[in-house]
């Protein structure tokens, strides 16, 4: 199969030796603000130059270099694709992988929306009938391999948030993604549901089922709880890595290489930590930048600057520090499915997986960061990414595919619409677009329903109508209500 091969590169190899160099000045001449004794404590035993006072930490060079040196050591361990870990918005690999166009690139939805766009096309605060209805309709989106959270249930009091919809998630797909964690108690409650469909808590350490994550404070902060959470993942001997999301212009320089230099140095000091805390401990590097918009102060997803930005930090962790890594695209600050969505959808998705992104999510969200799910958005970026994916999987060159014979029964003047050849390669050579329109004028004014968001509107309310999985056992699903009650109480 004559898939697509080759990868858009941004970045020279003396560039990205540059940014490294740049990160590792950051850290060693300015350091970090560590809202946590305890994380203070553990940079300390690895060699860094700790103010309890401040609450500054300084990372000489050989301390960071030698914790990138096992990140890298520990992914050569592994053979190629065998450990990696499902967040939010792709898979996360934790193990080393030929830096290229990855075909097999998955398609996420998730990221815990606080509102929705809902098939009347009104915006509103979302519930958790609406998080089990996105479920639905993401397990049975044939082009949507993961999913975290596709919106938040805002009846359900915050702190109880990541535990009662992760049991949702877990009950109702076997499209598992990522899902967040605020709290410590959260991670113990969301690993031990995670324990149940693995079976065991090696098993999920081997292979994590659900996890989240913890994140910095750019520029350079921190924070007390965010450490702790990333410090008890590291204990229980989850695979992580320290999100980023530096913004061009507010949060980190408008530059796009000083946004890159900032998100690294970040997640960084988190392999520095991670490894401090347990050396046995799957560790990686990733950055979800952005750039905000000088003229409305707000902080753009789709934005052309965001897509360079995102490309270039592709290139940068994959080829140059070994970590595959996926991506925050697929999409748009439009707060509706119109023209302005499509083309920043298809762009935002397509073009980090040409520069390498082994993964793309979270799809149906819109609005500038991501604020509002639309069931009908994602139903219509499901398409955009069965596009990709048929472009991506290239042509099939063999005696059969070349034709010769057919064209030759057929002969000048002929058609090819009753031969049997077309018959026999019709299905495997053309992807069936469901809710794309390409009718004449005068038959297309004639439909029920017009427009790919009325189409994709129907085809959404038609999987509601009918697709309701259940994927475990009625034992899993009662230890996983009981998990639920030990930690939040009836």
């Amino acid at each position: 199969m004559g898939a697509v091969s080759g990868v858009l590169k941004m970045l020279s190899a003396q560039e990205m030796e540059r940014i490294h160099d740049g990160a590792l000045k950051v850290l060693e001449d300015t350091g970090m603000w560590i809202d946590s004794e305890v994380a203070r404590g553990y940079y300390r035993v690895a060699g860094c130059g700790v103010n309890d006072a401040t609450k500054m930490v300084r990372f000489p060079r050989k301390v960071v270099e030698g914790a990138v040196a096992r990140m890298r050591k520990r992914f050569a361990e592994t053979s190629e694709g065998e450990v990696w870990a499902r967040v939010r918005y792709s898979r996360t690999f934790f193990t080393s992988m030929p830096y290229g166009i990855h075909t097999d690139f998955t398609a996420n939805t998730g990221g815990f929306p606080a509102f929705i766009l809902d098939l009347n096309g009104k915006r509103r605060a979302a519930n958790l009938a609406d998080v089990v209805d996105s479920i639905r309709l993401a397990d049975a989106l044939e082009n949507i391999d993961m999913m975290g959270l596709p919106c938040s249930a805002q009846e359900i009091p915050h702190e109880q948030r990541p535990i009662r919809m992760t049991a949702e998630l877990l009950k109702r797909t076997k499209k598992i993604g990522g899902t967040e964690a605020f709290t410590v108690r959260d991670i113990h409650a969301v690993a031990e549901m995670s324990d149940v469909i693995s079976g065991s808590r090696a098993a999920s350490l081997r292979q994590p089922i659900v996890m989240g994550y913890a994140e910095t404070r750019s520029p350079l902060c921190f924070d007390g709880n965010m450490a702790d959470m990333f410090i008890e993942y590291a204990k229980l001997g989850f695979p992580q890595s320290l999100d980023c999301m530096p913004a061009s212009g507010a949060t980190a320089p408008v530059t796009a290489a000083g946004t890159i230099v900032l998100g690294l140095a970040e997640s960084l000091a988190g392999v520095v930590l991670g490894f401090a805390v347990n050396p046995e401990v799957r560790m990686g590097v990733v950055i979800n930048p952005t750039a905000m918009d000088m003229k409305t102060m707000v902080f753009p997803y789709a934005s052309a600057n965001r897509m360079t930005i995102t490309a270039a930090m592709v290139q940068m962790l994959h080829s140059y520090y070994g970590c595959p890594t996926g991506v925050h695209s697929g999409k748009t600050d439009s707060c509706a499915p119109n023209a302005q969505a499509g083309f920043e959808k298809a762009l935002s998705s397509f073009v980090p997986v040409a520069f390498g992104a082994i993964g793309i999510g979270t799809l149906g969200n819109m609005e500038a960061g991501g604020l509002t799910f639309s069931p009908v958005q994602l139903t219509i970026d499901n398409e955009i990414v069965g596009y990709i994916r048929k472009i991506l999987g290239g042509i099939e060159v063999n005696e059969t595919t070349l034709a010769v014979d057919a064209i030759a029964s057929v002969g000048p003047g002929g058609n090819f619409l009753d031969h049997p050849h077309t018959a026999e390669h019709l299905r495997s050579e053309y992807f069936d677009s469901q809710i794309t329109e390409r009718l004449p004028w005068d038959a297309w004014e004639a439909q029920e329903f017009q427009g790919i968001e009325a189409k994709a509107a129907e085809k959404a309310r038609c999987i509601l109508a009918s697709h309701d999985p259940r994927v475990l056992a009625p034992e899993q699903e009662r230890e996983i209500d009981r998990i639920v009650t030990s930690y939040l109480g009836s």
